[in-house]
């Protein structure tokens, strides 16, 4: 029974997803959840007039403000793990949840908006991570808008937070140029177009891109999964949870 009992644990990652509020931390749970086959149509965070709500967002407040309020856990499996999400609240005025969540959490999830870099809430609870050498791993979300270049947000997330990035996708352009990523670790070219939340849009990725400057930027800091897992490095990723 022991045995059967650290297996299951085995099998199990949880990630909290943490961001200062509106950076799309909610939109990219859901993105997660619809590639992992949990659910088939992601609800769309908008206006309090949207006729559709955020499955992670299940309080009428929530739904009102489309912000989260209270942590939700969410599951689905990947390979042979079984995932947990726990999007938890990014306003300030329900962080006290947040913090509880992060005590709990194999690693966290740390999404920055690319316009406006780290903001006040990130850095709180980035402080929380610290405390306990949470594993973090970042998204820098909406490059489909027009925001900060990806040289001065990497900059910006290792002078405020003072953790190594790095790289293992770098955009392909920004705003209406944006036209998908390019995977450092794999050496592939993924290019992206505007889909429904419906189905899934699976790119078409390109191999063998020839570009000394892109083997340049994997290996200014190439990942050290060591430091990764006792926090002092964060692998760092860009796109946009909408697309």
């Amino acid at each position: 029974m022991q045995k059967y009992f650290q297996q299951e644990v085995d099998k199990r990652r949880t990630f909290g997803i943490i961001s200062h509020p509106d950076a799309g931390k909610t939109t990219l749970t859901e993105k997660l959840l619809l590639y992992g086959g949990a659910i088939q149509m992601a609800g769309a965070v908008k206006a309090r007039k949207s006729s559709r709500h955020a499955t992670s967002d299940w309080m009428a407040m929530e739904q009102e403000r489309g912000i989260s309020v209270t942590s939700s856990v969410m599951k689905f499996n990947y390979r042979d793990y079984e995932i947990n999400l726990l999007d938890t609240p990014g306003h300030q005025d329900f962080s006290e949840d947040t913090y509880r969540v992060l005590t709990a959490v194999d690693s966290a999830l740390m999404v920055i908006d690319s316009a406006k870099g780290v903001e006040a809430q990130t850095r709180k609870l980035m402080e929380v991570c610290r405390m306990r050498n949470t594993p973090i791993l970042t998204f820098v979300n909406k490059l489909d808008r027009e925001g900060l270049a990806p040289l001065d947000i990497l900059s910006d997330i290792e002078e405020t937070l003072q953790i190594e990035c790095a790289p293992l996708s770098w955009p392909i352009g920004m705003g209406k140029r944006f036209k998908g990523t390019y995977n450092l670790f794999k050496k592939q070219l993924h290019l992206f177009s505007s889909s429904s939340n419906e189905r899934i849009s699976e790119g078409i990725v390109i191999d063998d891109l020839d570009d000394p400057r892109l083997d340049e930027l994997g290996a200014a800091n190439p990942f050290n999964l060591e430091d990764y897992l006792k926090g002092s490095q964060t692998p760092v990723f860009f796109g946009s949870a909408v697309n």
